[in-house]
């Protein structure tokens, strides 16, 4: 086998962090009991987000995300797989759309922590995925998305206090 690259090289993880200046559990209930506000925060990057099936932050649940990366318009079917309140940690799982046409499995972790001696909190996007196959880049794309779409539903957080 000349030439072969170890299939490890397919897995990838990524991470962005973001300061905001809402406190934590009001950024983590936002995903965790309220997606669907998402879109009112950041209505350029997130144009909808419907719950498909199960209750909003339950395990099992299935939500259907529309949004804009890189100037076109996506969309992304996913489960909610881990809802930790006392971590205030939540995990998705992309099971059907734009995502999947270059990725076998792509899981996002959205951890947000109250920021050490003082107000506002970290807010941690973290991704594990399986690329399709080598010519496929690593998503590196969705870390100034997400980082954008954090800072826009901090000050939408901060306007309803």
């Amino acid at each position: 086998m000349a030439n072969a690259m170890p299939e490890s090289s397919l897995f990838g993880e990524l991470e962005v962090e973001v300061e905001i200046k809402a406190p934590a559990a009001k950024f983590y209930h936002m995903y965790a009991g309220r997606p669907h506000h998402v879109a009112k925060a950041t209505p350029r990057n997130v144009q909808a987000c419907d719950l498909h099936d199960g209750e909003w932050g339950t395990v099992g649940s299935i939500i259907f995300w529309n949004y804009v990366h890189d100037g076109e318009a996506k969309v992304a079917k996913e489960r909610i797989e881990v809802v930790e309140p006392e971590k205030k940690l939540i995990k998705f799982r992309v099971l059907e759309g734009d995502l999947m046409k270059e990725y076998k499995s792509f899981v996002i972790t959205i951890q947000v922590t109250p920021k050490q001696g003082g107000h506002g909190s970290i807010v941690r996007w973290h991704f594990e995925y399986e690329k399709t196959d080598e010519n496929v880049a690593h998503p590196e794309t969705l870390l100034p998305f997400f980082a954008e779409m954090v800072k826009e539903i901090d000050e939408h957080l901060l306007a309803e206090e």
